[in-house]
Parts: C-alpha cells; structure tokens; sequence
C-alpha cells in the first residue's frame, strides 16, 4: 500500500508564491514519473508539471516560467514552487505518481486547495 500526502496550499494574493510538497510512503521500490495536477470548480484535471526519474520535465504551456518542480528520491517527494500567481491558478492541485513496489501503478494524493486572490 502506498500513501502520498500533500501539503502547502493555501490563500495568497496574485503575484505572491506558494510551494506544494507531495511525500509517498508505504511499499516503493523506487518512483518513475512524478507530476502535479489541478482542477479548477467546473473544469477537467488538467497536467501542470511532471518530472521524470531521470530529470526530464515537462510544464504546462500556461505555468512555463512560473512554475518549477523538482523531487527529492532520497525522501521520496515531489515539490511545486509557484512564482507569480494569478487568480486563474486557483484549483485544488493533485500529485500523481507511478510508483514501482511489487507492480507498478499510478496514485493520486487527496489533493490541496491553491486560492490566488485578485
């Protein structure tokens, strides 16, 4: 059994930063890709950012810039630093990762609120 946990959302005017931080435990061997997702009140989950084992990342075309993720394999986690928020980054953001334990599956954390306020 895997658990991921996030942390680090909350309330912040537009322009300011936040930084969420996903942290996996239970039965992993070693994690492939990492990724942060959100989903605003009416719309789908859409990707923000992911990371891959190796390091490659890829960010959605509206958070290129502001936005950067990273991971720390060592402790099992999976960071987002939001830079210059805007009203419209406001969404409850997810992490998601494929975790390699005695299969290989994806898992979603419960996810954190992120309001940007204008």
């Amino acid at each position: 059994q895997v658990q991921l946990v996030e942390s680090g959302g909350g309330l912040v005017q537009a322009g300011g930063s936040l930084r969420l931080s996903c942290a996996a435990s239970g039965s992993i061997f070693s994690i492939n890709v990492m990724g942060w997702y959100r989903q605003a009140p009416g719309k789908q989950r859409e990707l923000v950012a992911v990371i891959t084992s190796g390091g490659t990342t890829t960010y959605a075309d509206s958070v290129k810039g502001r936005f950067t993720i990273s991971r720390d394999n060592g402790k099992k986690m999976v960071y987002l630093q939001m830079n210059a928020l805007k009203p419209e980054d406001t969404a409850v953001y997810y992490c998601r990762l494929q975790v390699v334990g005695t299969t290989t599956t994806w898992y979603w954390g419960q996810g954190t609120q992120v309001t940007v306020s204008s």
